[in-house]
């Protein structure tokens, strides 16, 4: 089985490519492949460097999604100061989604300098005369594991905000082949969206970005890990939100954890 390769990878802020200013969500399972273990534990926390715990994840809707595509509860959660623990079962052969829900967060400020958006405090003060609008943050952390033979049915894609829907099975993925992927917003293709992919190891060799992309026109983009371990990637995605929402505007991020082999 591959066991869990503890690190740590440092996340872009809401502006780009440089070092966090705000922390982010992840959910990290201890194995990726089950064997024919009955149960998965899971740790989850908003961190600046991923998988380093700060502040746990306490109002995140946490549940599976199993091999048939249908919702399953966790056990009980355990928050403790920097992160969350909780146990659930899998009880039959297959592949699981393990995930935080999608977690609607704070409120702030965002500001537009040509065609970007910025978050006021974390993308620097708007110039004089800038447009300003209301935004709310929505996070949402995925990751895989399998029991036994892997299954498609948990891949399946919500339909809803931002996420990304494996094409490479994410249990199958091995270090030195690419993988695929297709990034959706509200169940549609995002095309030309930044997305960055760190290696949790590179806190010891400095190698921490394995590759930044865009996906194309269809929404695709591919990934090589170069080295076998735990990796991250990291998309976000800024637009006006839903009617009825909170705020006008929402900034959306989403990560998934996955294991090379």
């Amino acid at each position: 089985m591959k066991a869990l390769r503890f690190g740590s990878v440092v996340l872009l802020t809401l502006t780009g490519a440089t070092v966090a200013q705000a922390h982010m969500p992840y959910v990290l399972p201890t194995l990726f492949d089950l064997g024919k273990g009955d149960h998965v534990t899971v740790q989850s926390a908003f961190a600046e460097d991923a998988f380093l715990p700060e502040v746990a994840m306490r109002d995140a809707p946490f549940h599976l999604v199993g091999p048939d595509g249908a919702q399953l509860p966790t056990g009980p959660v355990t928050h403790l100061r920097d992160l969350s623990v909780f146990e659930a079962a899998v009880p039959a052969d297959g592949t699981y989604r393990i995930t935080s829900g999608q977690r609607a967060g704070r409120k702030g400020k965002m500001f537009k300098v040509g065609s970007e958006w910025k978050m006021r405090g974390e993308g620097g003060e708007p110039p004089a005369n800038a447009e300003q609008v209301d935004v709310q943050s929505m996070t949402l952390a995925d990751a895989y594991v399998t029991r036994g033979q892997p299954s498609n049915a948990a891949l399946k894609p919500l339909g809803k905000g931002l996420e990304i829907q494996p094409i490479t099975h994410p249990n199958g993925i091995v270090a030195g082949s690419g993988a695929g992927f297709a990034l959706l917003f509200d169940g549609k293709p995002l095309a030309n969206a930044d997305i960055t992919l760190f290696r949790s190891a590179g806190l010891y060799d400095g190698r921490k970005v394995v590759a930044q992309v865009k996906s194309d026109a269809d929404g695709r983009f591919s990934l090589k890990p170069d080295d076998a371990g735990t990796y991250l990637i990291l998309v976000r995605h800024r637009g006006a939100a839903p009617a009825g929402s909170e705020t006008p505007y929402r900034s959306y991020t989403y990560t998934l954890t996955f294991d090379a082999a």
